[in-house]
């Protein structure tokens, strides 16, 4: 039928001849044509002889179910094409079938016969929707039948037809769960499937089916992981999901030394702090063992835990987000702590997309950054808010601003938090102060800063902005009362005209609470509300009462008669609640024969002390259930839902994920073939170690600015990944059970063992041995001409793969300058011919132009005497490189004999070993951000000290550590000097690190006052007070104070001041003032400090600082120097 006739049908007009023809009544034109009519003209299509027909007639039949029409009277006339010969007619009954087959059930099952023909088809189109029709008859009778043409299905040739039979297998469970271990049969042997297409199927068939049968992933578990980055984007999150709770079960918890370290640390660091207090004898020891065991026992993971790592990585890449969150929550789940930062930055990728995709990623977010909270504090920009977000994305927005809120940012917060009040959006509004009041309670110097923003809040016109700010001062006051009385009795007077119930019950709750802090206001308070009780809401209502009953029981005599005409009123008010509470507290606090007994008690019962509400995030608790699942945007179990597994105590066997060879062989169908060798059948393996290398390639540059946050643990399995790839891909039944964990351990031990001789090479070096450093010349030639040998390409994976095994054991930068110092070592070496030493004159000069602040110095400051035969240039080549050294050196920098000494090691502690450090307020050369920390050490032992070093450096995020050089030797009763660098970026927040000698190791830190985080700026008077007009507000500070006796005269203030904090003194024109300036070393935040004294010793102490943590914290020390 042409297009035109098929047109002119469907407007119910006539047709061309031989075709039927409707609508000669004037009633049904086009518009009023009744359906069944439109539906004969269908049938007598379908019954036609002719498959063009037959085919014009389905493609309308398919239009309209798209359209949502109802075609479920065409089921008979459709079904009986479903024998046609014609493939295009066939493929599109079966879509109709598929449709319709659960609603028409009895016809389908005539047609059943077909069905099971069609299962036999030549085409795998039709074979795999007769499967799916067939699946899709939910009859019990017809059980069998399925049963059989899944499994026949599940042996197809097509893994098309294969990836169907996958799909079936959760209908026929669902119809008949008692199917259930022949079923299970069915997934085994789908799982050992090669191909990526029915790879997710299948997983989602074992997750609805037998989730807890873990051990038919066992064998698949390698094979799913190297296919995983082929496989459809949402057999990818499937798969995923399940091998998160897969690891779960078969790996150790990779975070469970560190949080042991901590322990230990911890214990040890309050050990060596209080020398003078006597601690617990036990729990001294079970510090001491935890730490022991921390040592004894070094965490290697597993190989097979580590191919689920990387081989996930790539998809953080991917443009499905479903995917992206996937990958994120297994890593969150199952990544050591050092690792799992790479997935912020995805994530935050994803927050450029739809607010539906931005509202399930901020859910997920929000309860990350409770635990993980330095992980985003990089990208903190990224959570401020946009005026066209939806209020619900702003409210997850803040909320994950509050989590992320610390001492160093929250000057940041607080500023972004103070646009966000003037927004139109009332929920909005709220929710941000809320967010203040949380960020006061949690970060105890900025609450008093908090509270005066929000009292002048309680100044806005916008009468919910006010209700607001009252109910989240009053969980502020809570915390100090007695500081804040002059709040209480502003907020009192706010009773005229506030209306909001619940801002005016939180003032009448503060004012009863507190009524001894305002006693002169309460009272008058109660008058005000007794004449308007009747207006009042319930609530309100209820805290007048409470009140009345507070002022009775503290001020009876202003407050009786106004208690009892409350209590009167109460008594006759509409609502039971409040008539209960004033027969209550009458009953209470107005004694009478029957109550006497209780009236004695009622002061405890009303006036008892009330602990300060904790505010929580709302995500607190959330992690208990899986990361990206429904129940966690919910937080609620939803139907379906598995539990993620604890980590097992001890590992389960490994060797379980061993593939054997006959195995692979059995797994192969007819179709496959034989093979003719053993080795060619893991196809897969061969392939996935070619596109591992490319991902690698792919993924360097996408994450290389996280890369260095991967840690200790990443290490030890570079060599052991390798290794199981290759145990994986030949599939040798020789490699006993555990075989690859054991070699991962030995790598890790050869690894050391390297490192240890790296070391003694170098000492050799340094006294001169020529003989050896020509050896280890000779190897560095051979090593760089194999190199010259290989591909570009090949050469850089090399180089990144060493680059990950050297992270094993030490820091990245230690494992530079480890290499650095080697480099110019072998350079100096003899060299058996010309081009040779062009070559290394060439790779000397690229070393000479990195930059020398990331290296760690070397560690003996003389240049070992260059050989003769080398150019000039490259002697000033490698002068220049030694120089670091002598930057570096104690001398360099001058200490002033005037700052105080801290105790890092006591002596005792230290096994003789004693260690002070003072900050030597000096510039630290190689990198002025850094704070210069001059330690001094000396040994009181009988024995010398050797090799003295840091190690095990734990820092706050975004804090830098530049170690001092190893000490090599410290003889008994010497005593010797060093300088590090710390970044302590602005904060007060210590850096732990472990200081290690040849045989001991001590947990110790170094904490700053926060008067040595400056650094002294010159200016004019002129330039002092304009920037001083600039930092005011909120970031100014003001504090009386009186003067002690001794700092009266100007040179003792300046003495006091100085000494506290390492700021430079300002010229000034008045006698009375003394102004001081200075910068933060790390972020560069100016800080002004002004003292104007008074004739009488009082004086006035003013502070302008952009940082208010630092100000507040500064303001305190400098407070206590000039008082004391």
């Amino acid at each position: 039928m042409s297009a035109s006739s098929a047109f002119n049908d469907e407007k119910g007009g006539s047709s061309s001849v031989g075709e039927p023809e409707y609508g000669h009544d004037p009633a049904s034109g086009g518009i009023f044509s009744s359906d069944y009519k439109r539906h004969d003209d269908l049938k007598e299509m379908l019954d036609s002889n002719k498959d063009s027909l037959k085919l014009e007639a389905m493609k309308r039949i398919v239009a309209m179910i798209a359209r949502g029409k109802n075609a479920s009277d065409l089921f008979p006339a459709v079904v009986k094409n479903v024998a046609c010969k014609n493939i295009e007619v066939k493929k599109l009954v079966y879509v109709y079938l598929v449709r319709y087959a659960e609603e028409q059930q009895d016809l389908a099952l005539l047609s059943i016969s077909t069905f099971q023909r069609g299962l036999k088809d030549p085409n795998q189109l039709i074979r795999a929707s007769a499967l799916r029709v067939l699946s899709s008859i939910r009859v019990t009778i017809i059980v069998p039948i399925m049963m059989l043409a899944i499994k026949e299905a599940a042996s197809d040739m097509s893994p098309y037809v294969r990836k169907t039979a996958a799909h079936a297998i959760p209908k026929l469970y669902s119809l008949d769960p008692e199917q259930k271990d022949q079923l299970i049969e069915v997934i085994e042997k789908l799982l050992a499937d090669k191909t990526t297409l029915v790879a997710g199927s299948v997983v989602m068939a074992f997750e609805e089916v037998c989730p807890e049968r873990i051990d038919l992933i066992h064998k698949n578990y390698r094979k799913l992981c190297n296919l995983l980055i082929d496989v459809e984007e949402w057999g990818q999150v499937v798969i995923i999901n399940m091998l998160t709770r897969y690891a779960r079960t078969q790996f150790l918890n990779p975070n469970i030394n560190e949080s042991l370290l901590e322990e230990g640390g911890s214990g040890d660091k309050a050990f060596y702090g209080s020398d003078g207090n006597d601690e617990d004898e036990e729990d001294k020891e079970k510090k001491a063992e935890a730490a022991a065991l921390a040592k004894r026992k070094p965490y290697v993971m597993d190989p097979d835990h580590r191919l689920l790592l990387r081989n996930t990585k790539p998809l953080l890449q991917s443009r499905n987000a479903a995917v992206v969150m996937a990958v994120a929550q297994l890593y969150f789940h199952l990544a050591p702590k050092a690792e799992v930062g790479v997935i912020a930055k995805a994530l935050v990728r994803l927050l450029r997309s739809h607010s539906e995709v931005q509202y399930v990623v901020l859910q997920n977010v929000a309860t990350m950054t409770i635990k993980r909270r330095g992980m985003f504090e990089p990208y903190l920009k990224s959570f401020y808010i946009r005026s066209t977000d939806p209020t619900q994305i702003k409210i997850l927005k803040l909320e994950v601003l509050t989590n992320l809120a610390n001492e160093t940012n929250i000057s940041t917060i607080l500023r972004e938090f103070q646009t966000y009040i003037k927004s139109v959006d009332k929920d909005f509004v709220a929710a941000t102060i809320q967010a203040i009041g949380r960020c006061a309670t949690n970060i105890g110097e900025v609450r008093d800063t908090c509270l005066n923003g929000l009292v002048q809040l309680l100044s806005n016109r916008d009468e919910l902005v006010v209700a607001e700010s009252v109910v989240v001062i009053k969980k502020l006051l809570q915390m100090q009362p007695e500081k804040h009385s002059d709040i209480i009795k502003h907020m009192a007077k706010l009773t005229d005209n506030i209306q909001v119930p619940m801002a005016r019950a939180s003032i009448l709750w503060l004012i009863g609470e507190y009524c001894e802090h305002v006693p002169k206001i309460a009272p008058d308070v109660l008058r005000k509300m007794a004449k308007s009780f009747t207006n009042e809401e319930d609530i309100v209502k209820l805290q007048i009462l409470n009140l009345a009953a507070k002022l009775y029981l503290t001020n009876s005599k202003q407050t009786k008669l106004l208690t009892q005409y409350v209590l009167n009123l109460a008594k006759y008010d509409q609502n039971y609640d409040i008539r209960d509470r004033a027969r209550f507290i009458r009953q209470l606090i107005v004694p009478t024969e029957k109550s006497a007994a209780l009236s004695k008690y009622a002061k405890k019962l009303f006036l008892a002390l009330k602990p300060a509400p904790v505010l929580e995030s709302p995500f607190k608790d959330r992690d208990h259930f899986q990361l990206g699942s429904l129940s966690h945007l919910l937080n609620a179990k939803a139907g379906g839902y598995q539990e993620l597994p604890d980590w097992p105590e001890a590992a389960p066997d490994p060797s379980v994920r061993n593939v054997e060879i006959e195995e692979v062989i059995t797994t192969g169908e007819g179709r496959i073939g034989l093979l003719g060798d053993w080795r060619e059948v893991p196809e897969w393996t061969k392939c996935s170690s070619r596109e591992k290398r490319k991902e690698k390639k792919v993924e360097k540059p996408f994450y290389s600015d996280s890369e260095g946050e991967s840690g200790p643990t990443e290490s030890a399995d570079s060599e052991s990944y390798s290794s199981s790839g290759s145990d994986s891909a030949s599939a040798s039944a020789e490699s006993g059970s555990g075989s690859q964990s054991e070699e991962s351990e030995d790598a890790s031990d050869s690894e050391d063992e390297e490192d240890k001789k790296k070391k003694k090479e170098f000492k050799k070096l340094a006294q001169g041995s020529e003989s050896e450093q020509s050896s280890e010349g000779d190897e560095r030639k051979r090593a760089r001409k194999s190199k010259q040998q290989k591909s570009q390409s090949e050469s850089e994976t090399d180089e990144d793969e060493e680059s990950d095994s050297e992270n094993s054991q030490s820091e990245s930068e230690d494992s530079e300058s480890e290499v650095d110092v080697k480099n110019k070592k072998a350079v100096q070496s003899k060299a058996p011919s010309k081009p040779v030493i062009r070559e290394t004159k060439k790779e000397k000069k690229e070393m000479s132009l990195l930059d020398l602040d990331d290296f760690e110095p070397a560690p003996s400051p003389q240049v070992t005497p260059v050989n003769s035969f080398l150019s000039s240039s490259l002697v000033t080549d490698l002068e220049g490189l030694s120089l670091s050294d002598s930057v570096l050196s104690p001398a360099a920098i001058s200490p002033s004999g005037t700052q105080k000494c801290y105790e890092l090691l006591h002596r005792i502690s230290g096994e003789g070993l004693s260690v002070e450090y003072r900050f030597s307020r000096q510039p630290f050369g190689p990198d002025a951000n850094m704070v210069a920390v001059q330690m001094h050490f000396a040994n009181s032992a009988a024995t010398d000290a050797k090799n003295l070093h840091m190690e095990d450096v734990k820092l706050q995020s975004g804090m830098r550590v530049m170690n001092f050089p190893e000490i090599e030797l410290l003889p008994a009763g010497e005593t010797t000097t060093a300088v590090m660098g710390i970044d302590f970026c602005d904060s007060t927040q210590a850096a732990n690190f472990q200081l290690c000698t040849h045989s001991r190791k001590f947990f110790v830190s170094i904490q700053p006052p926060v008067g040595e985080l400056m650094k002294p700026v010159f200016m004019t008077e002129n330039e002092f007070k304009k920037e001083q007009g600039q930092l005011m507000g909120m970031n100014e500070i003001t504090e009386k104070l009186t003067l002690d006796a001794k700092c009266r005269n100007e040179h003792a203030i300046v003495q006091r001041v100085s000494a506290t904090a390492n700021l430079s003194r300002v010229p000034c024109g008045s006698d009375k003032e003394c102004r001081f300036a200075g910068r933060t070393v790390s972020g560069g935040s100016l800080v002004l400090v002004t003292v104007a004294t008074e004739e009488d010793g009082s004086a006035r102490l003013t502070l302008n600082c952009e940082k208010m943590v630092i100000g507040t914290m500064l303001v305190k020390d400098v407070l206590l120097a000039l008082t004391q």
